[in-house]
């Protein structure tokens, strides 16, 4: 290989057919050409079974048979038997919800990666973090010897909404469209959204909820008897999301707890308007170009979002949205110029102010 340049192994073995937040941020900011000009060998696998075995298994024995790569987990946690290369592993974290909330995981979760990234954040001294609060939260549980760096994914326009002139024209007494993109699961916090909602149709603002997103784990009740407001798509293409996003006012996150939020970034690429919890990675992600609320009080909720329309506050956002999406992507490419650097081999590629988190 040409000096400066390091073989990588990237664990892809988490990436199927369903592509969401994690997956994305696999494919664009770890893409071979985006860690270019080094030597990326991909690891794919084709089945649960398949991930299991190659993080549990086959990745262990490649470090011990290439001890001069490095190994790069973008998704899943890499298994216990990995820190027998700790220095070499590089590990993306994308949030602590895996230890901050174990009563809204799947099995599969508890069972597996749980316990793997326990004790990923104990042993492995490279962590990477997409967003400073995902980093502070790193830093009061990982190892302390561990370098905790910035890495914030560049929010491209996945859906294409570019060329949108912002979210759809709204008329007062006209139903409030908004849409929630996210897979069905404790964690996004479906009932807060559809209690919002409710709350804003009985004070008299007609308002509907379209949601995107596959059915993943645990209990959801009002999928058994959904409100007439609710618009249910399942999974959608990049295309009829764009399609969807265009017909509507604003994005609608409840989430209980993001590392980032990518889709809340992704839609200020049209100009959408986005209210979400008032929360740390919240303000950290949308800073002053979304209405942050509290989702727990519904109808608090619905009155702070009716009069912030009522004082132009969607057309105010969709200019700020895309220079908050502006803004991040600046930062971006900020971390992506240090991450390359420290792959280069450069020792002071973290040395600047405000590049790691420290304890």
């Amino acid at each position: 290989m040409k000096p400066g340049t390091k073989r990588i192994y990237l664990d892809q073995t988490h990436l199927r057919s369903h592509v969401t937040g994690i997956e994305r941020i696999t494919l664009d900011l770890f893409a071979p050409d985006r860690l270019a000009p080094h030597d990326v060998r991909p690891i794919t696998s084709g089945s649960l079974p398949g991930m299991i075995g190659q993080q549990q298994v086959s990745l262990p024995l490649r470090m011990l048979r290439d001890r001069d790569a490095l190994f790069l987990f973008p998704g899943f946690p890499p298994g216990p038997l990995c820190a027998v290369a700790a220095e070499r592993c590089l590990f993306y974290v994308h949030d602590t919800f895996l230890l901050d909330r174990p009563e809204d995981l799947s099995l599969k979760s508890r069972l597996y990666m749980s316990p793997s990234f326990a004790r990923a954040l104990l042993w492995c001294p490279n962590l990477f973090v997409n967003s400073r609060t995902t980093g502070a939260a790193v830093r009061a549980v990982c190892t302390p010897k561990a370098r905790v760096a910035l890495l914030r994914p560049s929010v491209r326009d996945a859906f294409g909404l570019g060329d949108l002139p912002g979210p759809a024209p709204y008329a007062p007494g006209a139903p409030l469209r908004m849409l929630a993109i996210g897979t069905i699961e404790p964690r996004k916090d479906y009932p807060a959204a559809l209690a919002l909602t409710a709350a804003l149709n009985r004070a008299g603002m007609p308002a509907e909820l379209h949601l995107v997103g596959r059915v993943g784990w645990g209990r959801h009740v009002f999928l058994d008897d959904p409100p007439p407001f609710l618009h249910r798509y399942g999974y959608l293409s990049d295309a009829e999301l764009r399609d969807l996003a265009g017909s509507c006012h604003l994005l609608l996150s409840t989430s209980k707890a993001e590392g980032l939020g990518l889709p809340l970034l992704e839609v200020q690429h049209g100009g959408l308007p986005v209210v979400a919890p008032d929360a740390p990675v919240f303000r950290e992600v949308l800073g002053t170009s979304g209405l942050l609320i509290r989702p727990e009080a519904p109808d608090a909720a619905a009155a702070a979002l009716a009069a912030w329309i009522d004082e132009n506050g969607l057309a105010r956002a969709a200019a700020a949205s895309r220079d908050n999406v502006e803004r991040w992507n600046d930062a971006a490419t900020e971390d992506r110029v240090r991450f390359q650097n420290f792959l280069a081999g450069e020792s002071a590629a973290y040395a600047v102010a405000g590049a790691t988190i420290l304890a």
